[in-house]
């Protein structure tokens, strides 16, 4: 899918901004993984950083925090005006609620070809399990999400040894 320049730019920018998000968990000692949501006249609704660590809940994952308080904030769980940042693709528990949420569109930066649920392991936006047509972007600063991943996991391994 082909995207405008100044779209591009757009979204260059809020993943700017789900990047530093996973700077901040990442120096928390969780995976570094981060989301922002936009609504349609392109203001920053709500963010979040994976917290699964520090609130000890496994659902604790970036974009759930972030629909969360989306959600609250639009008094509504339909974000279908909205778009979500995040810097890895989704796995299923978190495709499911972007689903269940009718996000408008999902951007991210790197497949995760460990537990991706957008494109690369599975598919369940476009499966017969979903009741919402999620549009998708993905590959936007791929290489700088892609670096962040592994350097927090070469430290981490580093330091396990």
């Amino acid at each position: 899918m082909l995207i405008k320049y100044s779209d591009y730019l757009t979204h260059k920018k809020w993943m700017s901004r789900a990047l530093h998000l996973a700077q901040v968990a990442g120096d928390a000692d969780e995976i570094p993984v981060g989301a922002v949501i936009i609504d349609s006249s392109g203001n920053l609704i709500a963010e979040g950083e994976n917290k699964k660590e520090r609130y000890k809940d496994p659902t604790a994952h970036a974009e759930i925090l972030a629909i969360r308080e989306a959600s609250q904030k639009l008094q509504t769980w339909r974000l279908n005006q909205c778009t979500l940042y995040v810097t890895l693709e989704p796995c299923p528990m978190c495709a499911g609620a972007i689903v269940q949420a009718r996000v408008g569109l999902l951007v991210y930066g790197v497949d995760d070809p460990k537990t991706g649920a957008i494109r690369t392991v599975s598919n369940i936006p476009d499966s017969a399990v979903s009741n919402h047509r999620l549009h998708v972007v993905g590959g936007i600063l791929e290489s700088n999400c892609r670096h962040q991943l592994q350097v927090w996991f070469a430290n981490r391994r580093r330091v396990s040894n």
